[in-house]
């Protein structure tokens, strides 16, 4: 059959076309449903599909990270009351309003105690952070390095937390064994007023 005869052919009699023309138009029209189907019902689920598998593995890792949760829940439960009772403690340590004066009386009386000659105790402005606020106290004293390690060892062992910052060591001279400290001690008060 020779192409020039192909525009002759008759759809409406397509029950006579030669068998090579029918095979070929079947196979066609076979590619053509399938290409339809493919891009108009097929595509989209395959899009579909790709999201529902991602969404399948993060359901999936969530689902891993809670039950371990729930598993262990008796046991978090449990450390969570031990934190509230060290929490607790904690609290205690840190010096109610009407205790800061003493505790100020306290750390200079260690210094002088240990043979500190200070030069500067000046107390600063309370700075207020979440739950606490933060008294810094600022420190100049003059004595050795061995007095200087009594003196921060008295101040580790008083019942409230001070914590020391910013330390500067000094010597006073090439003949003395006395030097100078520049500190900042830091206390901290719980908002417990309010």
């Amino acid at each position: 059959m020779e192409l020039s005869s192909l525009n002759e052919l008759d759809f409406n009699e397509s029950g006579e076309w030669p068998l090579g023309v029918k095979v070929a138009a079947i196979a066609l029209l076979c590619i053509l449903v399938w290409a339809g189907g493919y891009y108009y019902i097929i595509k989209d689920k395959e899009v579909a599909l790709a999201s529902a598998e991602k969404k399948e593995e993060t359901l999936k890792k969530t689902l891993e990270v809670k039950y371990a949760k729930a598993v262990n829940l008796e046991a978090y439960k449990k450390q969570m009351e031990e934190m509230k009772v060290v929490f607790s403690s904690m609290l205690k340590q840190l010096p109610r309003k009407s205790e800061v004066a003493d505790l100020l009386i306290d750390i200079s009386s260690s210094g002088l105690v240990n043979g500190l000659e200070f030069q500067l105790f000046k107390p600063g402005g309370e700075r207020p952070i979440d739950f606490y606020a933060e008294l810094p106290i600022q420190m100049k004293v003059t004595g050795t390095f061995h007095q200087f390690g009594e003196f921060v060892s008295a101040v580790a062992s008083l019942p409230r937390i001070v914590t020391m910052h910013n330390l500067t060591l000094t010597p006073l001279g090439t003949k003395s064994d006395k030097m100078t400290m520049d500190i900042t001690a830091k206390t901290y008060r719980y908002f417990d007023e309010q």
